[in-house]
């Protein structure tokens, strides 16, 4: 048992250090540019990072195909079980919904289960990250803010990326190598400035009232064994691709979606950073527990 806790411990203390450092930017007020960064990681680091795993991982299109219809799943069920949670709390579903329905799978979850489950698994996460991504970037803004913007969805590099990665898996195909060298290059800027980001933002996030926090928390938890055992059972998921399912569920709330309750329903930004803060810390308990039990 302390072999299997010691093993865990080195997949989670890695991401736990990295996001540590970003904090402790944060306290020492060094200069760090939140937007600047998070702009850089979706439109070059994530695009980038895409492409090169996915075209240099020998993994079936098919089973990806399967884990990005998983992922759409699990987001579904998290935002319909959400919402009439919610509507039984008489919570307001605008603030709560969106941070409910997503989940950090970028920050922590393609850390974690590239150490944990190897290349294979961060492959399989990866096709959790592009549904979330796509959902953060248009359902995420939309419930918050109250109106629908196709724009934003036709004009995500993500969303090519995702397309040149599947044509390149489908075909067998390569890029050039040095195109190949250069993604891997610029990919590899994500996961360290993923982390530096996280630990940065729940620094200075401002929080409120924890008691609602403690209750998505606990909400989210029950929410997410439900819908991974469900969709582990519903798609025949075994080894590698069953581990990266689980942990994706299992994947605290986004910090990005903190930044569309802020901006459209600022009076509940305090309790909406509370909850991120809360998820993010009760991680840190749940992940060594999940891997060494149920994964």
């Amino acid at each position: 048992m302390e072999h299997v806790f010691l093993n865990v411990l080195n997949i989670v203390l890695p991401v736990l250090i990295c996001a540590g450092v970003g904090y402790g930017l944060a306290v020492a007020r060094a200069p760090f540019d939140n937007k600047v960064i998070g702009g850089i990681v979706s439109k070059v680091g994530y695009p980038t990072l895409i492409i090169s795993h996915l075209s240099a991982t020998k993994i079936q299109i098919a089973t990806f195909l399967d884990m990005m219809a998983a992922a759409a799943l699990a987001i579904a069920s998290f935002g319909v079980l959400g919402f009439l949670a919610l509507r039984l709390l008489r919570w307001p579903v605008r603030a709560f919904l969106t941070p409910l329905m997503h989940g950090n799978v970028g920050n922590i979850g393609l850390p974690v289960t590239l150490l944990a489950l190897g290349d294979a698994g961060m492959a399989y996460t990866m096709a959790f990250v592009v549904v979330m991504l796509v959902s953060i970037f248009t359902v995420g803004m939309w419930i918050p803010a109250g109106e629908f913007s196709a724009r934003k969805l036709a004009t995500s590099p993500i969303i090519y990326a995702v397309v040149i990665a599947l044509t390149l898996m489908a075909t067998g195909s390569a890029l050039p190598q040095p195109i190949a060298k250069s993604f891997d290059i610029l990919g590899g800027l994500s996961i360290p400035l993923m982390l530096l980001t996280l630990g940065h933002t729940l620094a200075t996030l401002r929080t409120g009232s924890l008691g609602r926090a403690v209750v998505l928390t606990g909400l989210h938890l029950v929410l997410a064994a439900g819908i991974a055992t469900t969709l582990v059972w519903l798609f025949g998921f075994t080894g590698v691709e069953r581990g990266a399912l689980i942990l994706c569920c299992l994947m605290p709330s986004s910090v990005a979606t903190y930044l569309f309750i802020d901006q459209h329903v600022p009076e509940y930004g305090p309790e909406v950073a509370g909850y991120i803060m809360v998820s993010t810390l009760t991680t840190i308990l749940v992940l060594p527990l999940a891997l060494a039990y149920w994964i």
